[in-house]
Formats: structure tokens, C-alpha cells, sequence
């Protein structure tokens, strides 16, 4: 058994936990919270309690997954006060994790993309944990069923449920090379000003999303390709000291806004068709923090 009060074993488990509870919450500094209050936990057992646990890895996984859980189910009210659209956090390819196959890595990084974030945050909290901790973390069924508070039969339903609408998200998703072929004309057609070529990369039913939070931004979803178009190049002219530059994320090639060295907004895009269907823009300094 691992001796969890081991400096170096405590702190490869926390980098584990918060990996986690980020694809869990979609923020980093939930994620930090969570697995605070689990190694909490951890602590205030007795010795003998502590000795007493078989696994001491699988035992602060299901524990920051019950502390994720709760924050899932208070997330609604807590959104009801978010000013504007609420957005996960953007973060940079292979956060949290070094696997040395770069096949690995680029699975990894699937899982922490904006895309897929969006689709676990529309979720309910029992199908979002059925689905990170069973496809993406191996957890068996009943070790979760522990987490929820269900049968294994309903985990696992929960678990299929969540599967099927994150394969209907990416049945057209666009490979990454073509992926990042369409960014590279988008953001050249945006920094160049172009109002004609930015239309046609994007597709009909394009949505815009900004997420402010503390900032201005679009209180309300854009729709449709000259008012997505018209609303990002209205961006740089009111921003003129803004630089707009390609930089990869875990979604594959997206954009930045850059003033003066610091990121004042993070961008993703969704690629279907050979046009961009969704925009989703994090300008919220509180989730930037981590890129400048």
C-alpha cells in the first residue's frame, strides 16, 4: 500500500485527482478546491482508520468524485447568477498529464477540450460522473455506483446515455489537420479585417459564445455568419491594441487575444464541413490566468 503521507506520493496523487475533478467541473480552481477538501478528509481520519484503507488512491478518487458530485448539483443555482454565458476554462494541450505516446496525449487531450466540456456541462451531475470517471479514468461501474448513489445496472446506463451524446457531438467533427487548416483562414480573414472571407468559413448555423465573467462581453449567444463575423471584427476595432495570433489548445488550433504579452481572451472553435459551426471565446480574466 502507497504511504499517502509521503510528500512525493501525496503530490502525484493531488496532480491525478485535480485531472479529475477539471474534466468533472471545467474549471481549475473548482478542481484545486475539490481535491483540497478530499485530502481534508484524508487527514482528519485516525491512523488506524488510514491503515485501515486497502487503496488509498481509490479511496481519495471516489472522494473528490462525491465532493465533485455536490458542486455539480449546486452548479444550476450558482449559473442562474453568472452574468452572460458560462463557459469551461481553456487550457493548454496535455494539461495534467505527460504521457510519453504522443496517441495517448491526443486522447488526453480530447478529454479537456472546450468541446467536449460543453457537451458534459449540458449533462446531468450523475451522467457527467458516470461518463469521466468509467470512459475516461477505467473506474468499474461499481465503484461508481458508490459515487452516485445507484445500482451498477444504473450506472451504466448513465455511462451509455452520456456516451451516445458525446459521439453525436463528434460524428462530423472535422479531422485535426483540417481542423486546423480552417482556424489558420479564420483568424487571417479576422486580423486582416476581412468581412467577406470570414463569412464564408463559417457555416450557416454558427453560434458565438463569450464568456466575461467579470468583464464585458456578449450577454447572449450570436447566431449566424455576418453577425458572428460582424461581432468579432467588431471586437479588434474597439480593441485596437489587442493582437489576435494562432496557439494551440486542447481543442487543436485556436486563437488568443494578446495585449502587451498578457492573454485577454482565449478562443475555440468546432470545425464541421470545412466550415466553423461553433465559437466559444473565455475572456473571464479569472479562467486566463493560467496563459499569461
Amino acid at each position: 500500500m502507497p504511504d499517502m503521507d509521503d510528500l512525493g506520493e501525496v503530490m502525484v496523487e493531488r496532480r491525478r485527482l485535480i485531472a479529475l475533478a477539471y474534466r468533472l467541473l471545467g474549471t481549475v480552481e473548482e478542481a484545486e478546491d475539490a481535491v483540497q477538501e478530499t485530502y481534508l478528509r484524508w487527514y482528519r481520519l485516525s491512523d488506524d482508520e488510514r491503515a485501515a484503507i486497502d487503496n488509498p488512491s481509490g479511496w481519495l478518487s471516489r472522494v473528490t468524485s462525491r465532493v465533485c458530485l455536490d458542486v455539480l448539483k449546486s452548479a444550476r443555482s450558482r449559473r442562474e447568477r453568472y452574468v452572460g454565458p458560462w463557459l469551461p476554462e481553456p487550457v493548454r494541450p496535455g494539461f495534467l498529464a505527460a504521457p510519453e505516446d504522443p496517441a495517448d496525449r491526443a486522447t488526453l487531450d480530447d478529454t479537456v477540450s472546450t468541446a467536449l466540456l460543453v457537451v458534459l456541462d449540458a449533462m446531468t451531475p450523475a451522467e457527467r460522473v458516470a461518463f469521466v470517471l468509467h470512459d475516461i479514468f477505467a473506474v468499474p461501474f461499481g465503484d461508481i455506483a458508490g459515487v452516485v448513489g445507484r445500482s451498477p445496472a444504473a450506472v451504466r446506463q448513465l455511462a451509455a446515455s452520456a456516451r451516445r451524446r458525446v459521439a453525436e457531438q463528434r460524428d462530423d467533427v472535422a479531422p485535426l489537420p483540417e481542423h486546423d487548416d480552417v482556424v489558420r483562414a479564420f483568424v487571417s480573414a479576422t486580423a486582416g479585417g476581412d468581412l467577406g472571407r470570414l463569412v464564408t468559413l463559417l457555416d450557416p448555423s454558427v453560434t458565438l459564445r463569450s464568456d466575461g465573467g467579470r468583464v464585458s462581453a456578449a450577454r447572449n449567444p450570436i447566431a449566424g455568419p455576418e453577425k458572428v463575423a460582424r461581432f468579432l471584427l467588431g471586437v479588434l476595432t474597439k480593441r485596437p491594441d489587442w493582437a489576435i495570433r494562432t496557439e494551440a489548445t486542447a481543442d487543436g488550433l485556436g486563437f488568443t487575444f494578446v495585449e502587451d504579452g498578457a492573454h485577454r481572451g482565449v478562443a475555440n472553435l468546432r470545425v464541421a464541413g470545412g466550415r466553423v459551426t461553433d465559437v466559444w471565446i473565455v475572456l473571464n480574466p479569472d479562467k486566463l490566468a493560467r496563459w499569461s
